[in-house]
């Protein structure tokens, strides 16, 4: 018996307001899936809306991080949230950009231990920084991001890329949001 994607109840696509549904449907032609995140917030229709506006313009609008950088403060933080789901997902998605298919095993596991850059040791240190202790985030945690080459504005994605998928994962992990087994064997 296959076990259900949520705790809550998920729409089934007809269900979907049209908006949404032909967004996911757009992503199912790309991928050949349609990801389980977006039928399980779909069960609040507005706030996927909001998910997926924020999601972009963190994920794929303008930056100084490479969209593989995006996605690797997506598993580093995803892991130390205990987010199945993000860290499978967004995994594969690393694997892809990274077009690397170890780095996203790494990086989740312990990014201290990966095959990194001295800048993307950086910034995933400032990430968990963020993710687990933002209180005590100081001038000289970001001096530090900054000699590695980060703008202030790059710093600043760095901190709404984490903050973003705390929320996300936050969710994930309430819903109970199982991956798709798809995501395990993309890009390996």
């Amino acid at each position: 018996m296959e076990k259900p994607i949520s705790r809550f109840p998920v729409p089934s696509l007809e269900q979907i307001p049209e908006d949404l549904r032909n967004r996911i449907i757009d992503i199912q032609e790309k991928t050949g899936f349609v990801p389980n995140v977006f039928l399980t917030l779909a069960h609040r229709p507005e706030e996927l809306r909001a998910f997926m506006a924020y999601h972009d313009t963190l994920m794929e609008g303008d930056s100084g991080l490479s969209k593989a950088e995006r996605e690797m403060i997506v598993v580093a933080t995803s892991a130390v949230n205990d987010c199945q789901y993000c860290v499978i997902a967004h995994g594969a998605i690393l694997r892809i950009r990274a077009k690397n298919p170890l780095i996203s095993d790494q990086v989740a596991i312990n990014y201290r231990k990966a095959d990194l850059t001295l800048r993307e040791d950086a910034m995933l240190e400032f990430a968990l920084k963020v993710a687990s202790s933002s209180g005590e985030v100081s001038d000289a945690d970001i001096a530090k991001v900054r000699a590695q080459g980060f703008s202030m504005e790059d710093v600043w994605d760095i901190g709404a890329i984490t903050a973003f998928f705390a929320l996300s994962n936050r969710m994930a992990n309430l819903t109970s949001m199982r991956p798709n087994d798809e995501f395990f064997s993309m890009a390996r």
